[in-house]
């Protein structure tokens, strides 16, 4: 019998699932785009919050990163990050009221722009967040799954009490193809699917999204401010030139 071929599968599956973003999500990704590029010339930040467990890795794709925005300002709250730990996490995505918390503590206001990206899209956090920014005046859009929220029962506990889904509450939304349980490969023997699929279609989606706005602002002239890496000769001396510009701007600067 042969061997099952674990890392090509999981190539295959991420060439397919990236290849579906880049071909189904085009228009939305570059709509958003615009729209991040107007905040910028504004000299406007770009908020982003991935509220519970894994999807706060999506702030921190585009936060303070080598080729990065300077003008995105991560959410990074610690009652859902796993650091602070994994059931207390899952406890306080669920816990409705928290994320509107969350977005009156980073003092998110009208004409903000709120990116919200979380893999699934349902839970309470993520869902208030929505629902506070837009009461605020901010604009709002979902980075998240539509199939996987389309396709989890209006009872099942990690639902926000509205039983809506995020992508349908934003303003905005761009759909990362996740599918229900995230996990895509089989492997026999094993009980459950293994390999998630969230982190990296949320990595290709946000990135090509900061791209696509730093190609239209270069389009209009206008200067863009990226992050150099700090590892890398210069890298320092680039990054000194603009953050006296962000700091004390950026809350996590």
């Amino acid at each position: 019998m042969e061997k099952q071929d674990i890392m090509q599968e999981f190539f295959d599956q991420m060439i397919a699932f990236t290849t579906k973003i880049k071909n189904e999500e085009r228009e939305r990704i570059e709509a958003v785009a615009k729209i991040i590029a107007d905040q910028i010339e504004k000299d406007k930040l770009i908020y982003i919050w991935g509220p519970g467990g894994h999807s706060n890795m999506n702030a921190m794709e585009i936060f303070f990163r080598a080729g990065g925005l300077m003008h995105v300002s991560a959410i990074l709250d610690e009652g859902t990050m796993i650091s602070s730990g994994a059931l207390r996490s899952m406890a306080i995505e669920r816990t409705p009221g928290y994320g509107r918390i969350v977005i009156d503590d980073n003092k998110i206001g009208k004409d903000d722009l709120l990116i919200i990206a979380n893999a699934y899209g349902i839970n309470a956090a993520c869902l208030d967040a929505a629902f506070r920014a837009k009461e605020l005046g901010a604009t709002t859009v979902a980075v998240t799954s539509t199939s996987h929220a389309d396709n989890i029962p209006a009872d099942h506990p990690a639902r926000h009490p509205s039983k809506q889904n995020l992508y349908k509450v934003c303003d905005y939304y761009i759909d990362t193809k996740v599918p229900v349980g995230d996990a895509v490969i089989t492997i026999p023997g094993i009980d459950q699917k293994m390999g998630a699929v969230s982190t990296l279609c949320n990595a290709y989606t946000l990135n090509c999204l900061m791209m696509i706005a730093a190609q239209i602002l270069g389009e209009r002239k206008v200067e863009v401010p990226l992050w150099k890496s700090g590892n890398c000769p210069g890298g320092d001396e680039w990054n000194n030139r603009f953050i006296s510009r962000f700091k004390g701007k950026v809350k996590l600067m």
